[in-house]
């Protein structure tokens, strides 16, 4: 409220729409009781009792530490109300309350007509109230005039804010239903600025908001738009899956669930874990980034995964999505153009035979991560966090995420990690019988060739003793210099199972110019 500058409160209405506004950018919220209500799935009149209120604020300020306003309707009743909410909107470290001058139960500013309001004096003494009980010297009281939503007019619209100026309240909401901002800048302009106003721009949204700097306005509440946002995007993804009875045109369209851990903190969780319980083994991880690739000039002097990607180089954003899964140790085998190879956070790995060995050469190169649970990934590859979380999610030994939909020849050519399984995609949501590989190559015939591998595999503990076996086999057989992984994968479907996971689509290799346009687009 002392700030010299127009200030803007987000709505917020639980702990998570908190860290979202915050994450946005707003320095300050506005804990509405319409949709703290709507959350609980009840109305706006007092409803949810201001206890059950209170516990929503307690989620709240813990979730951000930036100032909390909050609606308090009428202060749920008399001045002994007020005071004992102030108390405890105090204990509970929230920066202020908005009280207006209506009658307790209260009902919407924006239902029906020439609501009641309070008797002056008897308001006055609310806000008397709750300022003489803040047990905190920044606690900000805020006093809402209702006279121009209730037809009262603009005389006692001024009228109430000089009483409730003088009764301490530290500034003034002037509210109003109208279209447009008249009665607001002609409050503004008479009122000249013996206390901030503050506004709530709902029903007037069109306002250019310069006009509100001019007129001297102090802070800007946008009022339920988080929540209104919400009820629209959770009411199109339920129609969705309700009428496919698939996953499949949602998933790379909603928030992931890893976004949902970094919301929540999860990683400070994870960092307590380390420090406070006994280590556990956690999933490693090995990047195969040995090769040149050809994309001309782009990889004159670097290698195909250090190609810039909206800022970010292709393996970067590889090593980021593995950390997110909680894949921490990253290995990467480097080659071509070594020097120029680099990720935060991952450990460097050297195949200086890259021109003349294969892939899985460069994977026997990092042999020591391949212990306990790992991932084996292409450095050249990007895909949806869902697909990474759901291989490591399966209780296989050895799975692969293959795409169900691989593209023609003719849309790209280089193509070679076909797989032939024992079980194809059959697209029904309730099919979830395993599916095994049989072989993987370039040459299946179409009629053979059940998807394509997206360069991602998940590894067990005992998986990685597979693994393990098998390049010794090849190395033994004199075959490791070599072998591709599709002869690895092969081999080791021969003797084990090893599942495939289908999805359709959200991932992408980058093999051209063209996909390297596409990889920007790729979020």
């Amino acid at each position: 409220m002392l700030s010299p500058a127009l200030c803007f409160l987000m709505e917020a209405h639980n702990g998570l729409s908190a860290k979202i506004a915050h994450e946005a950018g707003f320095s300050g919220l506005w804990a509405s009781g319409l949709t703290i209500s709507a959350s609980l799935g009840l109305r706006d009149s007092n409803e949810a009792s201001w206890t059950q209120v209170l516990d929503v604020l307690e989620y709240m300020t813990d979730a951000v530490d930036i100032p909390i306003l909050v609606d308090g309707d009428t202060g749920y009743g008399n001045f002994n109300s007020v005071r004992r909410l102030v108390r405890k909107l105090c204990e509970r470290q929230v920066a202020g309350v908005c009280i207006e001058d209506k009658l307790f139960p209260k009902t919407n500013s924006f239902i029906g007509e020439a609501q009641p309001l309070a008797d002056i004096d008897e308001f006055c003494g609310r806000i008397k109230a709750g300022k003489d009980s803040q047990l905190d010297d920044d606690f900000v009281l805020v006093a809402r005039v209702e006279a121009l939503i209730s037809g009262r007019g603009m005389e006692e619209a001024l009228t109430r804010a000089e009483a409730y100026r003088a009764a301490g309240a530290d500034a003034i909401l002037i509210h109003s239903k109208q279209s447009t901002a008249t009665e607001i800048l002609e409050f503004t302009r008479r009122w000249g600025g013996r206390a901030p106003v503050v506004i709530v721009p709902t029903m007037y949204y069109a306002t250019p908001t310069e006009h509100f700097r001019q007129a001297g306005v102090s802070t800007i509440i946008w009022a339920n738009h988080l929540m209104r946002a919400s009820i629209t995007a959770m009411r199109e993804t339920a129609r969705r899956i309700h009428d496919d009875q698939s996953l499949v045109e949602v998933e790379g369209r909603v928030a992931s669930v890893k976004d949902i851990f970094r919301l929540v903190g999860n990683a400070e969780l994870e960092a307590a874990e380390r420090r406070y319980l006994p280590d556990k083994a956690r999933a490693r991880a090995v990047v195969l980034a040995a090769s040149s690739g050809d994309l001309g000039e782009l990889t004159a002097d670097r290698p195909k995964c250090m190609i810039d990607v909206r800022g970010e180089t292709l393996l970067q954003r590889l090593v980021g999505v593995l950390n997110e899964s909680g894949v921490r140790e990253v290995s990467v085998v480097r080659g071509y153009r070594k020097e120029a190879v680099s990720a935060h956070g991952a450990r460097l790995v050297d195949n200086d035979r890259y021109a003349e060995t294969g892939e899985v050469f460069s994977l026997a190169q990092a042999r020591d991560q391949l212990e306990g649970e790992a991932v084996v990934a292409y450095g050249d590859v990007l895909f949806r966090n869902f697909i990474l979380d759901s291989l490591m999610g399966s209780r296989a030994d050895i799975v692969l995420a293959v795409d169900a939909r691989p593209p023609s020849g003719a849309e790209k050519p280089r193509v070679r990690d076909l797989v032939a399984a024992d079980r194809w995609y059959s697209g029904d949501y309730l099919d979830s019988a395993p599916a095994q590989l049989v072989r993987m190559a370039a040459d299946l015939a179409g009629t053979e060739a059940a998807g394509e591998w997206m360069g991602l595999a998940r590894f067990s503990a005992r998986g990685t003793e597979l693994l393990r076996a098998e390049l010794d086999a090849l190395q033994a057989e004199g075959l490791l210099e070599t072998a591709d992984m599709p002869l690895l994968f092969t081999r080791l479907a021969v003797k084990h199972p090893v599942r495939v996971k289908y999805f359709t689509g959200h991932w992408m290799d980058v093999d051209t110019l063209t996909d390297v346009a596409a990889a920007r687009n790729f979020t």
